[in-house]
């Protein structure tokens, strides 16, 4: 390979990994390989520098600080979109331009809605020479020098490229930088950014360029423009561009290239929960007729194209106020503080209550009772404190005091393992700690025991009658007393004890994975338990292994295999007291692994499969042998699809993992 080939690749390949690495979150090389690939680079360009590529990723090193950022006029107008929050108002939307252009076809392209700032790229004899923010739409700020350091920023586009060109897009950061970032900011004592958009756009405004490269900027492009016209050439259309630029060195927007609405509506449905696994954030879809030459017949008013509108998500991320702070004990005792907030609207439901995760996390975020804070939903269920609104940091308002005693039963607090951050109650009979446990043992994930809510265990509790969540199953023993103190709790009618002791009944044979996952033992998950039922068939059998083996199970290191035994010793006869409360869990099927025909392979499922359900298809996965995941990676082997599969699909198919229908599932069945 010559010289000036082999610089190419690594350039490309350094691009590719970094990509991967910090906004798809697969990386396929170690960081010593990484390193190694970017060092080879960096000794060949400074022994060659006249055959280096000059979008290579090293040479993004920064110009000089400038005084200030000039004003600069879009050539065009960089216009706002519309905004719909309801399938009515995307067809409202549709009916107002067919109005304008009767024979027209609605043919759309839909994209996602990245949270960033956006950015005009301008190039002249394929060089870039201007980038300006969107500023107020008529004029922007001049970053050139700061666009230039963003790595998937091209700054020479290829000879196929026209010589002039106009390419518009959004600067964002990844999740993964932006809490980093964060991070090193706690430590400086600096204040927070409240979500990647800011720190995006504080970044970009950087005075000195050389500041912009580390904090791992990427640009994601929305829109084409030839110096021949608005959009040229009109035989292609949004897809098209999209696709081409590509080619060019730019990345490719999470798209759906073509369709109708019905189309259009299928993909926004699909994204609003695939897009919350991205690594990057979006707010919403953007819908576009499809062909330039519509959308210059259609034009624009003085605020947003007629050809365009944005439909958008509830919101992740609201500002509120804290009300005060509370301290909550779960199941393992672990005190965890609470934000009681004022109410408001995340996500689509109403939020009084947001985690702050510990007493470390509250110092870092120094948070007082009175504050505004940012709180964010995303893919969590439990709503989080992310950052104080600007200026609220100034306020001198009085510290939160940290627990000396437990909240629930003034009992000692205390660290278990000096390398922890949490505190934890002490005491093995605290009420608080039996209730979480209980509502574990009863929930979805573990036993599914219907009717085993809150309000009800919350009941049980204070009842005193129980001191472990498995002496429940002592209810059926005597079936009319269990009955009668069901019934005799407020607000349970017989026939909901009835129907409380009927799901108790059949918990009893549920798979022995869900027992040892209900059990509540520390750091042993759905995942953790099912490995270990595969191990050890039997609660008697896991009792009796030793720590050295249990380490050899899959996935159990010596912290897992250290908290196994030490629930172990906290209850040593807990497998014979299940079997006189009439418990008999369900062994796994015992197999040969290597006979089996997915055996080796790494499964992912995802969209509406025709008949199964997402549980029962990985279920089959894992009956034939296949290790399931939740996300795909650069280790999963085969991905099984159905309608509205959304980004993982797009994640296999870059990655060039097989994707596989139900059909082909059902298929090993017989």
């Amino acid at each position: 390979m010559e010289l000036r080939d082999r610089m190419r690749e690594l350039a490309d390949q350094v691009r590719t990994h970094r990509y991967r690495y910090y906004v798809l979150d697969q990386p396929v090389l170690s960081d010593a390989q990484y390193d190694a690939l970017e060092r080879e680079l960096r000794e060949l360009e400074a022994a060659h520098p006249e055959l280096a590529d000059p979008n290579s990723p090293t040479l993004r090193v920064g110009a000089p600080p400038v005084d200030a950022f000039e004003k600069r006029r879009h050539a065009r107008p960089m216009l706002s979109l519309d905004n719909a929050y309801s399938e009515a108002e995307l067809r409202a939307w549709e009916a107002k331009w067919r109005k304008l252009a009767p024979d027209a076809k609605p043919w759309y392209a839909a994209e996602l809605k990245v949270d960033g700032l956006s950015l005009s790229l301008r190039y002249e004899n394929r060089k870039l020479v201007e980038a300006v923010t969107r500023g107020d739409g008529e004029t922007g700020e001049l970053v050139t020098n700061n666009a230039e350091v963003i790595g998937d920023i091209p700054v020479v586009l290829p000879e196929e490229a026209p010589e002039s060109l106009t390419v518009r897009g959004e600067v964002f950061m990844p999740r993964k930088s932006w809490e980093d970032l964060n991070r090193y900011r706690d430590a400086e004592g600096l204040p927070r950014f409240a979500n990647p958009r800011n720190a995006a756009s504080g970044t970009l405004k950087l005075l000195d360029s050389r500041e912009v490269r580390p904090r791992n900027l990427f640009f994601m492009p929305w829109q084409v423009i030839w110096s021949g016209g608005w959009q040229d050439p009109p035989e292609t259309g949004q897809a098209a561009a999209m696709a081409q630029i590509t080619d060019w060195g730019f990345a490719r927007m999470p798209a759906r290239d073509f369709g109708s609405m019905e189309d259009m509506l299928r993909f926004i449905r699909s994204q609003e929960r695939e897009r919350l696994a991205l690594r990057f954030d979006t707010d919403g879809v953007v819908i576009k007729v499809v062909d330039f030459a519509l959308q210059e017949r259609l034009g624009e008013t003085d605020r947003v194209p007629r050809w365009a509108i944005a439909f958008k998500y509830p919101a992740l991320q609201a500002t509120t106020t804290v009300l005060g702070i509370t301290w909550q004990v779960g199941r393992t005792g672990k005190l965890t503080p609470v934000a009681e907030l004022e109410a408001v609207e995340v996500a689509g439901s109403t939020v009084r209550r947001a985690t702050l995760h510990n007493a470390d996390e509250l110092a870092r975020l120094g948070l007082r009772v009175g504050h505004r804070v940012f709180i964010e939903k995303g893919g969590e269920v439990i709503p989080k404190v992310v950052a104080l609104v600007p200026g609220e940091a100034a306020r001198d308002l009085p510290a939160p005091e940290i627990p000396t005693v437990c909240p629930e039963c003034g009992g000692a607090v205390g660290k278990t393992d000096e390398e922890e951050v949490a505190i934890r109650c002490l005491n093995p009979e605290c009420p608080a700690k039996l209730t979480a446990r209980m509502l574990h043992f009863g929930g979805r994930s573990a036993l599914d025991i219907e009717g085993l809510g809150d309000a009800l265990v919350e009941q049980i509790v204070d009842s005193r009658r129980f001191t472990q969540p498995w002496e429940l199953f002592s209810l059926l023993q005597e079936p009319l007393l269990g009955l009668g103190y069901l019934a005799g709790l407020e607000r349970m009618a017989e026939k909901s004890a009835q129907n409380l002791l009927a799901a108790l009944d059949g918990a009893r044979r549920k798979p022995l994975s869900r027992w040892i996952h209900a059990l509540g033992i520390p750091m042993v998950g759905v995942r953790t338990a099912e490995l270990l039922a595969e191990a050890y068939p039997s609660l008697e059998a896991l009792w009796a292994a030793e720590e050295a083996r249990l380490q050899a199970v899959e996935e159990v290191g010596p912290k897992v295999a250290a908290a196994v035994r030490a629930f172990v010793a906290l209850h040593p006869d807990l497998p014979e007291r299940l079997v006189a409360l009439g418990v008999q869990p369900a062994p796994p099927a015992p197999r040969e692994r290597g006979a089996l025909p997915l055996s080796g392979e790494v499964a992912v499922v995802t969209g509406s499969l025709p008949t199964l359900s997402r549980e029962e298809a990985e279920a089959l996965l894992k009956r034939l042998g296949a290790k399931v995941t939740g996300s795909v990676s650069a280790k999963t082997t085969v991905l099984v699809a159905g309608e509205k599969a959304g980004s993982k699909l797009a994640k296999a198919e870059a990655l060039g993992i097989p994707v596989r229908d139900e059909a082909w599932l059902l298929a090993f069945e017989g």
